[in-house]
């Protein structure tokens, strides 16, 4: 988000009460619609779905300074997803209609929303392609390679750390935690990555572009 953009967003969001949620709290329970938009400050949250046999199958994980769920603010239509605090999160809850009037009214803030919301569209058709004719190499690597781009912490030349867990990139993947283990060690074995008690090592992001066969 543009440094100008998002000082508007920030004045006129922070202009609502705060609250904080530890890790593991649901902000937003699917099937109910919510109260509020929530303006994240600080910390990650997770939004998913729960499969028939009550796996997790994350959506999207949404970062500072987003605000959410937009779609539901704007459409109206039930709200299906759970929306966790990933960390302890801190956010400003703004009520929806007030969040509506400011987009409608702030074209260049819409803009960017738009532009987000393409790039997650992109994101998501990248997943749905490697879902249907991937291999279960190539979907794990496409998370991984998400991962770097969305949330990873950029270390020395083109290596990443990435605060994930093989429970997270199954949920993302549609792989069972057992298939993503023993293809996170084949990555290993290659000197692709490092798995370390509390981060994933990418050691080259564009290591994992060539090995994915294509750019994303």
């Amino acid at each position: 988000m543009p440094t100008e953009i998002a000082e508007k967003v920030a004045n006129f969001f922070t202009k609502y009460p705060k609250r904080t949620y530890p890790k593991g709290q649901i902000l937003i329970f699917g099937g109910e619609d919510p109260e509020h938009i929530f303006y994240l400050v600080s910390g990650q949250v997770r939004n998913y779905d729960v499969s028939y046999r009550g796996d997790e199958v994350i959506v999207n994980m949404f970062k500072p300074y987003a605000f959410f769920p937009m779609s539901w603010a704007i459409n109206r239509t039930p709200n299906r997803y759970f929306f966790k605090a990933e960390t302890p999160v801190e956010v400003h809850v703004v009520p929806p209609d007030d969040a509506v009037e400011f987009v409608k009214h702030n074209p260049d803030v819409l803009f960017d929303l738009l532009a987000r919301v393409y790039r997650g569209t992109d994101g998501l058709l990248g997943r749905i392609v490697h879902l249907m004719s991937g291999t279960a190499k190539s979907r794990l690597l496409y998370e991984l390679i998400l991962d770097c781009r969305r949330f990873g912490k950029r270390q020395d030349g083109d290596s990443y750390r990435l605060e994930t867990t093989e429970l997270d990139l199954a949920a993302r993947s549609g792989l069972s935690r057992e298939t993503v283990n023993r293809e996170m060690q084949k990555l290993k074995t290659n000197g692709w990555i490092k798995i370390n008690r509390d981060h994933i090592a990418v050691a080259s992001l564009a290591a994992l572009e060539s090995a994915i066969g294509t750019e994303i």
